[in-house]
């Protein structure tokens, strides 16, 4: 049976300025970012449409502020309101840990609305480019998760080969669901996503596969970590992260339908 190593979440020391590996996973998540994006802004059908680097470099620095403050506002609203209300200025120690994927989406979309507005370009078209360029930025996350030993997994089958103990919660086998996330959330969905945005698609579909395949892993991905709290709904109990995964499902597969819907009426795909 495994143990969780517990390493150090200090990753470099210089003096009083401490780099944190959860900080590291983050700046991972953005130079993915870039370098997907530049190899994404030569594909033919991207090509075409006009997008260039600096509008790329210019988004992520509006994404970069959509995850950060979204997803620490996701972290304080949807699962842990009592302890930041009572402790608030623990809502700015984003270095420990404690980040909403659903909030950071949430934020991304609002920080491309208004970079949308500023550039005058398509929403739906922005989103459409940058789908591709996020899961593997999502998984860098999970592994920062993992170095800080959150996200424990449920109690596992002592047999199960990679069950893992964490000192930090208790003696228990537990999955390790940060990797399980990290790889089907993450890698995985890259893998399907990116082969699927590589030829032309109708406007907002990528988009709306992205919904639907982060929705479904995640919901599937969720039986395995140790729930921040669960409810009941439908009279089956579900954990707050398939909660929020449910409109993100149901959202792109109707989005998915009626786009190409509409394509085929246009005779066009």
């Amino acid at each position: 049976m495994l143990v969780h190593p517990l390493p150090d979440p200090v990753a470099i020391s210089i003096g009083p300025l401490s780099v944190h590996w959860y900080g590291l996973m983050y700046l991972l998540a953005f130079v993915l970012f870039i370098m997907l994006g530049r190899i994404r802004l030569k594909q033919p059908h991207i090509m075409h449409q006009g997008w260039t680097v600096k509008n790329l470099d210019d988004m992520l620095f509006y994404g970069v502020l959509g995850v950060i403050i979204g997803g620490r506002l996701g972290e304080v609203f949807f699962y842990n309101p009592a302890y930041f209300f009572s402790h608030p200025l623990q809502i700015f120690a984003v270095w420990h840990g404690g980040m909403s994927y659903h909030g950071g989406f949430i934020g991304v979309i609002v920080a491309a609305w208004i970079w949308c507005r500023k550039n005058h370009k398509n929403i739906v078209a922005t989103l459409d480019l940058i789908a591709p360029l996020i899961p593997l930025g999502y998984a860098a996350g999970r592994l920062g998760n993992f170095i800080n030993a959150e996200l424990p997994g449920r109690i596992a089958d002592p047999s199960l080969p990679w069950a893992m103990i964490w000192p930090n919660v208790d003696m228990l086998p537990r999955h390790p669901s940060p990797l399980y996330q990290a790889l089907v959330d993450g890698i995985l969905m890259f893998i399907i996503l990116w082969i699927y945005a590589r030829k032309e698609r109708p406007l907002g579909a990528v988009s709306a596969m992205y919904a639907f395949l982060y929705g479904s892993a995640r919901f599937f991905t969720e039986y395995f970590r140790t729930p921040d709290y669960e409810v009941s709904f439908a009279g089956m109990t579900i954990s707050a992260g398939q909660m929020l995964s449910l409109p993100m499902i149901v959202f792109g597969l109707l989005a998915l339908y009626l786009i190409y819907a509409n394509a085929r009426r246009k005779n066009r795909f």
